[in-house]
């Protein structure tokens, strides 16, 4: 046996809790999509209800191989390969905006040829952004006031990135620009500064949407939701009406699972609104638990920055778990009508492609930091060693 955990110990580095979370999350999202997709494989797939199944677990291992390798990298080396990223991200949201597959009327997604699998470059262009603006705002913490040193290059980033995804997601987008205010207030960019990123945020995305092609779906899910809420007698979107049915008839303990009725009438049960499947079958008390799987993540990523001696791994970590767990609460809100519609997947759980090994690169990276300086310090050179952010070990800085 002592052998057997010595290898795993070796194996797998950071921390214990977050990654139990993250496979407590994978054996939930194998169960529920089995059975959110069961009658739509037996529709398309003649009969072979398990096809989603084997599909969706075969990409839940991939993620959590990469997430696997990408912890086993010293985290400072994702400074210098973001930039890079960021540079590929711009021409492939430029192409995929003009000429990807079109579905739903958004052009989001470039296909793979040979494996014939979707890919998002939008997800390659959120990762990369968190990660160079934890390295610019690292590596400027002592210039945090200068307009032309610190704002400027965070905007143009910030606003290209954003500019670009926003032309064809704008949930997406949006979500993005707030968790960079996010990160920007954890990495103590003045109020002002700020306030100056946000209204210059507006008019880009305002522009993104006048000439994309989002613009009259956003209108158009913002009223009906406001709509909605403000008269009881006003018709609400036909996904959210059978939602509510989901969550209603799930009731305290659900209806058992694979007892879900509504998967076979919402659009996209494993996906948008995987959670009111959920908590169809596992009733509030499953609702209840993935709410608190989501908060723990955030904690234990949160609980790395903290631990974090520098900048960079800390704005890092932050980013990224903010990032996620943003995503999870909006869809959730608007399973449960906090929220106009927005079409995010709900990370670690929904049916994906691409998405989930983006997923387990993100993780993969707040593991790395996890892992602690000491085992990353003979590393020189990189923002750590530049600035520092202050936490309960700032005796070491």
């Amino acid at each position: 046996m002592e052998p057997r955990q010595n290898l795993l110990q070796r194996s797998l580095k950071g921390d214990p809790i977050l990654w139990a979370i993250v496979l407590l999350f994978s054996f939930i999202s194998i169960a529920v999509v089995y059975s959110a997709t069961g009658t739509l494989a037996y529709k398309k797939m003649d009969g072979n209800t398990e096809h989603f199944l084997f599909k969706h677990t075969a990409l839940i291992l991939v993620g959590l191989g990469f997430m696997w390798l990408a912890h086993r990298i010293d985290y400072r080396y994702y400074s210098r390969l973001a930039l890079y990223a960021l540079l590929i991200s711009v021409p492939l949201l430029l192409f995929t905006y003009l000429m990807g597959s079109n579905i739903n009327e958004a052009s989001r997604w470039l296909t793979i040829p040979v494996i014939n699998q979707t890919f998002q470059p939008s997800d390659l262009a959120k990762l990369a952004l968190i990660s160079h603006l934890a390295s610019m705002l690292s590596r400027r913490q002592q210039h945090l006031d200068d307009f032309w040193t610190t704002l400027f290059p965070v905007m143009l980033w910030v606003g290209i990135i954003c500019g670009l995804i926003i032309l064809s997601n704008a949930s997406t987008a949006l979500l993005l620009f707030a968790t960079c205010l996010l990160l920007m207030f954890i990495g103590r960019v003045p109020l002002r500064q700020m306030a100056v990123m946000i209204a210059i945020g507006a008019v880009v995305g305002g522009a993104g949407l006048a000439t994309g092609q989002r613009g009259k779906t956003v209108i158009s899910r913002v009223t009906n939701h406001f709509d909605s809420a403000s008269d009881p007698n006003k018709k609400v979107p036909f996904q959210l009406e059978h939602s509510y049915i989901a969550i209603a008839t799930g009731g305290v303990t659900g209806k058992g699972p694979g007892k879900s009725t509504e998967r076979n009438i919402l659009p996209h049960p494993y996906s948008d609104f995987i959670y009111a499947i959920i908590i169809e079958e596992y009733g509030l008390i499953g609702g209840a638990v993935v709410l608190f799987l989501y908060l723990a993540f955030l904690y234990r990523g949160l609980k790395t920055v903290m631990n974090s001696y520098g900048a960079f791994g800390g704005l890092l970590s932050a980013g990224l778990s903010f990032s996620l767990v943003l995503q999870a609460l909006v869809n959730m809100g608007v399973a449960v009508g906090l929220g106009p519609i927005t079409g995010l997947p709900l990370p670690l759980l929904s049916m994906g492609g691409t998405s989930l090994i983006f997923t387990g690169i993100s993780i993969g990276i707040i593991l790395a930091v996890s892992r602690g300086e000491r085992e990353v310090r003979p590393m020189t050179g990189e923002p750590d060693d530049a600035a520092r952010i202050p936490s309960k070990r700032a005796a070491y800085a």
